[in-house]
């Protein structure tokens, strides 16, 4: 009896500090995505082959990359959706042309409200919880622009390597340091 009491226990607490977290999909929102993939329909073999746009795999690594990697995911997302919008067919009048009354909303018209509801909750993600990730990015891809046969490139580079070099080295120590501090907090909760 009191183990089963234990385990209900646990489980509450569990659920509780599950929830305490804030991640969830709000439920409009999840009717609207339902609503999106009757009209986005696929057959089940395409869309369980095995092939996720997105990887379902754990990211490794510590929090701010996989922060990376999501701010970049939200970015893909909204360049995506913007581009369903996009191939969408052009919004029909308004108007019944007989008679002069609003027309029912078409069904193209629905989809393009919802997937607009979609994109505006993934910009508001966006904004307000990946802006540091997404000044990353915008470096990050600014490297790839690096003009590598420029002599002038070149010798700023090397120019600029030893402070850079020395800013990377200090980072590991850095890392490693923190790592050894929370080994040595678990072993000392372990002991206690």
């Amino acid at each position: 009896m009191v183990a089963t009491v234990r385990a209900v226990v646990s489980v509450s607490l569990w659920l509780i500090v599950s929830q305490v977290r804030g991640a969830y999909v709000p439920p409009k929102m999840n009717k609207t995505i339902h609503n999106l993939l009757r009209h986005y329909k696929i057959s089940q073999r395409e869309l369980f082959n095995g092939k996720p746009v997105f990887s379902k795999d754990p990211l490794p690594g510590e929090m701010g990359a996989k922060q990376v990697f999501v701010g970049a995911v939200l970015e893909t997302y909204d360049q995506l959706l913007g581009q369903m919008l996009k191939q969408l067919p052009t919004p029909a009048p308004k108007t019944d042309e007989s008679n002069g009354l609003p027309a029912s909303v078409a069904p193209g018209d629905n989809v393009r409200t919802e997937l607009t509801y979609i994109l505006k909750k993934v910009q508001e993600l966006r904004k307000h919880r990946y802006q540091e990730q997404e000044k990353l990015l915008l470096q990050l891809r600014a490297l790839k622009h690096i003009q590598m046969d420029n002599l002038v490139v070149q010798s700023k580079a090397l120019w600029e390597l030893p402070r850079l070099y020395e800013e990377a080295s200090s980072l590991g120590d850095i890392e490693r340091r923190r790592r050894r501090r929370q080994a040595k907090r678990l072993k000392t909760r372990q002991r206690a």
